[in-house]
């Protein structure tokens, strides 16, 4: 069966003066937990993970398993520059209760296809019993993966899956044509759930469908059932909300202040939105949340 599972790719609630709101962000995953979405995707970029301390990733990973693993899958990133750091934190998380992992490519300094092997095979290691994905960005990481890595790391125990963000519809096909037919592969990009399925995707992780689930549903039940002028108008409404929230922290933060969830704004170095933009958001929000 076609799958159009939405990861709900969750922000992290930062007080004004930076530290972390434990209590918002719990807030946050309540109302990502009433959404419908297949799952929930924890301290990704979304959730400004490379802005958060050791401490700080043990609560959170806590809080969301607490809040959400009884309503939908939980997927807890635990990316890192280096495999000790990937690896601790993947211990971290699964002694808390975490089964699902994802772990963006080591980043910031260049990495030969062996290493990154390496790295995934530790954290893979680290995982035990539970499911991993590749989380490939490398307009962030700076490091690619190549089809023929890919299918490396498809043969790791746990890898299961491949998150893809920022690349085109043609390199998802072609990690399409190259794994294996269970390997799972979701694209990045919000508005594409209908496309990526088309190229061979399981699903989106989307940071939108965080503040606004609505039309994220209605696209995916559209896609299950094939109606052609269902789909074009839950398009046309993802398309809306993704040209003016988009991949953007500070708006989905907005957006929960509008809807009452949570008094939130970002710790990394992002503007707020301006005055227009806050009037957009609200607006999108009244119409789509």
């Amino acid at each position: 069966m076609t799958r159009y599972d939405i990861l709900t790719a969750i922000p992290t609630a930062f007080g004004r003066d930076g530290s972390l709101d434990l209590e918002g962000s719990r807030a946050i995953f309540r109302y990502v937990g009433k959404s419908g979405n297949e799952g929930a995707f924890v301290l990704g970029t979304t959730g400004e993970f490379p802005a958060v301390d050791l401490d700080e990733f043990t609560a959170l990973v806590s809080a969301a398993l607490d809040e959400l693993q009884d309503r939908m899958r939980v997927v807890v990133h635990v990316g890192r520059p280096s495999t000790f750091e990937a690896v601790r934190l993947t211990r971290i998380a699964r002694e808390l209760g975490a089964t699902e992992f994802a772990a963006l490519t080591p980043y910031y300094l260049r990495a030969s296809d062996d290493a990154v092997f390496d790295y995934f095979r530790q954290v893979s290691d680290a995982v035990g019993d539970g499911r991993l994905y590749v989380y490939i960005y490398p307009a962030r990481s700076g490091n690619p993966v190549s089809p023929e890595l890919l299918v490396r790391l498809a043969g790791l125990p746990n890898v299961v899956g491949a998150k893809v963000s920022e690349l085109s519809l043609d390199e998802l096909a072609a990690y399409r044509a190259a794994v294996p037919a269970d390997f799972e592969l979701y694209t990045g990009a919000d508005r594409d759930l209908i496309a990526a399925v088309d190229a061979g995707a399981q699903g989106v992780v989307s940071g939108v469908s965080s503040v606004t689930p609505q039309p994220f549903r209605a696209l995916a039940d559209a896609g299950r059932s094939g109606d052609a002028s269902a789909i074009a108008a839950a398009q046309a409404a993802v398309d809306e909300v993704v040209a003016l929230i988009g991949g953007d922290m500070a708006r989905m933060k907005e957006g929960y202040r509008v809807l009452g969830v949570a008094d939130s704004y970002c710790r990394m170095a992002l503007d707020e939105p301006t005055d227009a933009e806050r009037e957009a958001v609200a607006r999108v929000v009244a119409a789509y949340a």
